[in-house]
């Protein structure tokens, strides 16, 4: 099941994954929220099972927590490993950041203090993921709204050294980057800039929401101009990395998601010509 990964897909969401299993329209690849489909046996799994007969598939999950004092949560990692065996996808990814403390689950991604600490600590609990899932992980740096006194590094510095201890790959979340530049004040092109190439598997795009005081990213709005912009920049410094919309809230027609990617799609080619 397992094919190559190239252009830029989208999120199989369930609100067009009944005309995405009926029609096949043509979608270089799609990306599955892991955790939505990790129970063996139900309708979710074998919609996703048969879906991955016909389209390259990427892993993404919210639940692996590699920012937490927690221990790793073992038998979520063996769902995500049943799954993963199953299905092959091209690769698995997951966040930067803590989702959950003393077993209680936040629902949210919590961003890291940047310190050598944390670096060491965070670099750890992903190099035992690696080991259990027998993959080698993508991370990616999450939108912030706070930043933490400790902090003694930026977070791009932070993102580097953490994905070189742990010998991992990284997502960059193009928007991301926008919305915590525009929160905390720093350059985006620094970011982009300091990003090693040679560990960028993916990236993603997304719409944020502007609350004038801070944005917000919603993942509920098309991708911006600003971002648009940005991801040009990213894709002269980086190539033709996969590039995926992510658009999990006020979802809207499959086609209006398509047309984001083929948007997408038309930048990464207008760049590299």
């Amino acid at each position: 099941m397992n094919h190559p990964v190239q252009g830029c897909g989208i999120g199989l969401r369930f609100q067009h994954i009944d005309t995405i299993a009926d029609s096949k329209p043509p979608i270089p690849w799609l990306e599955i929220l892991t955790d939505n489909y990790l129970l063996p046996g139900s309708v979710q799994q074998d919609y996703l099972l048969e879906i991955a007969e016909h389209y390259p598939l990427t892993f993404h999950g919210v639940g692996m927590s590699l920012g937490s004092t927690d221990p790793l949560d073992t038998e979520y990692f063996n769902r995500v490993k049943a799954l993963v065996e199953r299905v092959n996808p091209a690769w698995v990814s997951d966040h930067l950041c803590w989702t959950s403390v003393h077993g209680l689950v936040t629902h949210d991604l919590i961003p890291l203090p940047y310190t050598d600490e944390t670096i060491h600590h965070a670099a750890q609990r992903i190099r035992q993921a690696q080991d259990i899932l027998g993959r080698r992980l993508v991370i990616e740096n999450v939108s912030s709204y706070l930043q933490y006194q400790q902090s003694a590094m930026s977070e791009w510095d932070f993102l580097c050294a953490v994905a070189e201890e742990a010998d991992c790959d990284i997502l960059l979340d193009v928007n991301n980057i926008y919305v915590s530049a525009c929160n905390h004040d720093f350059d985006p092109l620094a970011y982009l800039n300091a990003i090693p190439v040679e560990r960028v598997r993916e990236m993603h795009l997304a719409g944020y929401e502007d609350r004038g005081t801070h944005l917000l990213d919603t993942h509920g709005y098309p991708v911006s101009d600003a971002v648009w912009k940005l991801y040009a920049t990213a894709i002269r410094r980086f190539g033709a990395v996969p590039t995926l919309i992510e658009w999990d809230n006020n979802v809207p027609e499959l086609d209006i998601l398509l047309a984001e990617a083929h948007k997408a799609t038309e930048v990464q080619a207008h760049v590299l010509a």
